[in-house]
C-alpha cells in the first residue's frame, strides 16, 4: 500500500490522500484565496483528477464553510458527507449519529458528538480513519460540577465504542481554552482506543499545545505515535 499524505488545513481541517481517494475533513479557513494545500487552502484546480470526498462534522463556523460547494464546478464527481444539523439544499449524503453508511468503496460509521453533529469513523482503501469533529471531553472550570460529570460520562460512552477497532489515523481535539483540562480527551482516547497515528486538532494556531502534550506523563506511552504540528499547510506521511 502506498504512503498516505496528510495536510493540516487549520483547526480541525485536514486533507488525506489515500491510494484512490482525496478526503477533506472540516474545512473552513479558505484564505489566502491564492493559496494551495501547502498554505492550508484547498484549490479545487489541484484536485480535478482526484476522487474527492468532503466530510463536515457539524455546522459550527470553525468546521464548516459553504464555499466547499463551489468546488463542484471544477470537480463534478465530488461527494459531500454532512452532519444532518447542517441546513443545505446541496446534493450530499446527510448523516446522523449512531448510524452506518455505505458509499461505494467507503464505509462510514458515526458517533454522537458531545457538542454538535457527529464524529466519523471511515473505512477506505484498506485504512481506518477517525475524525472526532467536536466529540471531546469539554470540561470547563466555570461549569457546574454536575455538568462536567455528565460531559465526562457522555464522552467516555462514545469513545468506549471504539475499543478493539484498529484505527490507522485518529484526529483528536485538544483545545487550549480548556486550560489544564485540554488533554483530558486525548488522554482517555489513548487509554481506551487503538490508533497507530494520533493527530491533535482544534487548537488553531496555538502550536504551544504540543509542548504540553509532550510533557504530559499520561500521554508518554503514545508520544511516538503523536504527530507534532508546527504550521498551517504542514504535510506528512502515514505508512501502513
Amino acid at each position: 500500500m502506498k504512503p498516505v499524505s496528510i495536510w493540516y488545513l487549520y483547526n480541525s481541517g485536514f486533507a488525506v490522500k489515500t491510494e484512490r481517494h482525496f478526503l477533506i475533513f472540516d474545512y473552513f479557513l479558505d484564505s489566502p484565496r491564492s493559496g494551495g494545500l501547502r498554505d492550508g487552502v484547498v484549490d479545487p484546480a489541484e484536485l480535478q483528477d482526484s476522487n474527492t470526498v468532503v466530510f463536515v462534522s457539524h455546522s459550527h463556523p470553525d468546521h464548516f464553510n459553504r464555499n466547499i460547494f463551489q468546488w463542484r464546478k471544477q470537480i463534478p464527481s465530488i461527494q459531500y458527507i454532512l452532519s444532518d444539523d447542517i441546513s443545505t439544499s446541496e446534493e450530499c449524503l446527510r448523516v446522523s449519529a449512531g448510524k452506518s453508511y455505505s458509499l461505494g468503496d467507503l464505509e462510514i460509521r458515526t458517533l454522537a458528538s458531545t457538542d454538535l453533529g457527529v464524529a466519523f469513523l471511515v473505512q477506505v482503501d484498506g485504512l481506518c480513519l477517525y475524525h472526532a469533529g467536536d466529540l471531546h471531553w469539554w470540561h470547563w472550570n466555570d461549569e457546574p460540577e454536575e455538568a462536567n460529570r455528565l460531559m465526562a460520562q457522555s464522552f467516555q460512552e462514545q469513545i468506549d465504542k471504539l475499543e478493539g477497532i484498529p484505527i490507522d489515523i485518529a484526529f483528536i481535539p485538544v483545545d487550549p481554552r480548556q486550560e489544564e483540562n485540554a488533554l483530558l480527551g486525548l488522554q482517555y482516547f489513548t487509554q481506551h482506543a487503538d490508533a497507530r497515528m494520533l493527530v491533535p486538532m482544534h487548537f488553531g494556531s496555538q502550536f504551544s499545545i504540543f509542548d504540553r502534550i509532550f510533557s504530559d506523563p499520561q500521554t508518554l506511552p503514545c508520544w511516538n505515535r503523536i504527530v507534532r504540528l508546527s504550521q498551517r499547510g504542514e504535510t506528512w506521511f502515514y505508512r501502513p
